[in-house]
């Protein structure tokens, strides 16, 4: 429940954790400040796609990265080129919808625990200012994972509404949100029944 891991052989998944991980802040700082196109946005978006290959990931799992993404690509899109240009709603979306990718490419390559281990590393010189390296690490790396989690929780909702006759809407938060909070209950319930939480 808490981990969309595949095992696997390919470059991603040989690759250290933290060496994952900061490649992954390192290209959220640099989509984040560098001045980026429409060309520049719709490039970095064929590279992080073309990652999955490279990661020996299934054709599959690449087109269910962006199926999950469909609905805020028009959401978010939409609004952007409505309320700013297109342009914006290209390079902004782009951004956003490139991270979530690189976010759903490490859980994918990456145990659950090795996420952890890395995260403890790098945490462990802030324990002298009094900050838990085991539970900022257990949180970040929860919220790495529940981006495609949340994402799919988000299709079964659209589905299960299509297939009930009814309207896309508003109203789909609700149900999205008691997904989210069962998932989020489950997740506490296998972290207690391993002794990570209490």
């Amino acid at each position: 429940m808490i981990s969309l891991y595949r095992p696997g052989a390919g470059l991603l998944h040989r690759m250290p954790p933290l060496a994952k991980l900061g490649g992954l802040a390192a290209i959220a700082l640099a989509l984040s400040f560098a001045p980026i196109g429409v060309a520049g946005s719709v490039i970095v978006l064929l590279l992080v796609s073309a990652l999955y290959p490279v990661a020996a990931l299934p054709v599959s799992a690449l087109g269910e990265g962006w199926w999950r993404l469909r609905w805020l690509i028009l959401v978010l899109g939409g609004a952007l080129w409505v309320f700013t240009s297109w342009q914006a709603a290209v390079v902004s979306t782009g951004r956003v919808v490139a991270l979530l990718l690189l976010a759903d490419l490490v859980t994918r390559t990456t145990r659950m625990g090795d996420l952890l281990d890395a995260l403890r590393r790098v945490l462990r010189p802030l324990r002298r200012v009094g900050v838990d390296p085991e539970t900022v690490a257990m949180t970040l790396s929860l919220t790495i994972a529940m981006i495609p989690v949340i994402a799919a929780l988000a299709g079964q909702v659209r589905d299960a509404q299509r297939a009930r006759g009814m309207r896309l809407g508003p109203r789909a938060a609700l149900p999205l949100l008691v997904l989210t909070m069962k998932h989020a209950d489950d997740v506490g319930d296998a972290l207690v029944a391993r002794g990570i939480a209490r």
